[in-house]
């Protein structure tokens, strides 16, 4: 059985001027989507994966979207050059978890809520974070009717 889940990445406090986008596919194929500049308010992204499940075995999460290794799996969101803008000042990826652990519990109603998660866009020295979230607050859930605007 494969079920979809709708998920939003909230980037607080990106760089000015930086641009930010959701990679999807994967290694030196892919494309970037939902790319946005860095401009004092917070960046959405919003997208689906899916969760694949087998005779009862542990989910398994797959989609265009999803990077690494089955058990490791996450999502890039690509700074500067890795989102398509020429001439970046900073050029990388953020790395955010997507831990098959929290999508364990799937529930029927699955199309009424949307998984979002908070990362932060900057370090404490001001510059962008890079490589895997740290700290990570994780996944929460939300209703799909609050997914608009907050």
């Amino acid at each position: 059985m494969t079920t979809e889940i709708n998920l939003r990445i909230v980037l607080k406090n990106p760089i000015e001027g930086t641009r930010y986008g959701l990679q999807k596919g994967k290694g030196s194929v892919y494309e970037t989507l939902q790319g946005q500049l860095g401009s004092g308010h917070d960046l959405k992204f919003n997208f689906t994966i899916q969760v694949k499940e087998i005779n009862g075995s542990v989910p398994t999460i797959i989609g265009p979207f999803v990077q690494g290794p089955k058990g490791n799996p996450f999502i890039y969101i690509g700074i500067g050059s890795y989102a398509g803008q020429t001439g970046a000042v900073w050029n990388g990826r953020i790395k955010v978890p997507l831990p098959d652990a929290a999508y364990e519990n799937i529930q029927p109603d699955v199309d009424q809520f949307l998984w979002t998660c908070n990362i932060p866009g900057r370090n404490k020295d001001g510059k962008p974070v890079f490589a895997t979230v740290k700290p990570f607050e994780g996944w929460f859930r939300q209703k799909q009717s609050d997914r608009e605007g907050k």
